[in-house]
């Protein structure tokens, strides 16, 4: 049994402070999202539960269709990202480049520049292929992901080469040799970063927001904030309704993958 440690109570109460604090947000958002707007002020124990409010909101918005813009955009960049990056990491690993520390570095400079920094000149690039206002022109931005060729590089290079070999010996394609060896071997790190990638761009908003036009195209964190705008009036519960809907699918996502996304970023900054 360990001894008592003034120190650790005082850290652990801390944490459990922070993580409160950080949480209470979100808790005061289920209450007045499933109360009716009579009794949201009072934080009764017994006030009425009502799902009235979610009815209302995605009726209020087209919802549905911001939910869908969302989910196809998402797949198209995650499906991009690891395809692009599955690539340009077996060929830092395994080809000889000449230059290829250089171009690692490159590609690493991309982690320290924000992407609102390229908002003007990517507008301007999207706007000259003529895909503003397109799920395409969203995307477009985001497909090379310095992070994902990061991550899978250090994957790579700690897959034993006798591997390869062996299979080069029996007659496998390079492709064969990825599909069957790196990319099953590299399976959590794929888990890990698709997990990071989807929560990152479905609560993406500036980019979105400048690019796009309609409602066709909207993602559900520009509707969200349409939604709330205040020429329609503050009205909480419906506002604590959507945001829920839209950050319910995310904490689903993560309560079901979560013991791969912390193994797999503990394994890779091991290598």
């Amino acid at each position: 049994m360990k001894p008592f440690s003034f120190s650790r109570l005082v850290l652990n109460l801390a944490i459990w402070l922070a993580a409160l604090l950080w949480f209470l947000p979100v808790l005061v958002a289920v209450w007045v999202a499933l109360h009716p707007a009579s009794v949201q002020g009072s934080f009764s124990l017994f006030a009425p539960l009502t799902f009235q409010n979610f009815i209302n909101a995605w009726q209020a918005a087209p919802f549905a269709r911001y939910f869908m813009n969302t989910t196809l955009l998402v797949l198209m960049i995650v499906v991009c990202q690891l395809i692009l990056a599955t690539l340009a990491a077996y060929a830092l690993v395994r080809f000889k480049l000449k230059g290829a520390g250089f171009i690692f570095a490159l590609i690493l400079l991309q982690l320290m520049i924000s992407p609102d920094v390229l908002i003007l000149n990517n507008y301007q690039t999207i706007g000259a292929l003529g895909l503003r206002d397109t799920l395409a022109g969203i995307a477009l931005p985001y497909f090379a992901s310095a992070f994902a060729i990061f991550l899978l590089r250090q994957t790579f290079k700690s897959i034993p080469l006798v591997l390869e070999e062996a299979a080069i010996v029996e007659g496998a394609s390079r492709f064969y040799i990825l599909r069957k060896i790196y990319i099953p071997l590299a399976k959590p790190i794929y888990v890990a970063f698709a997990l990071v990638s989807i929560s990152f761009h479905w609560n993406d908003f500036l980019w979105p927001l400048v690019i796009t036009d309609s409602v066709n195209v909207r993602p559900v964190t520009v509707g969200l904030q349409l939604f709330s705008a205040p020429e329609q009036g503050v009205q909480w519960a419906l506002i604590s309704a959507a945001t829920l809907m839209t950050v319910l699918p995310l904490l689903v996502l993560f309560l079901i993958f979560q013991r791969q996304f912390v193994q797999s970023f503990m394994r890779a900054g091991i290598r």
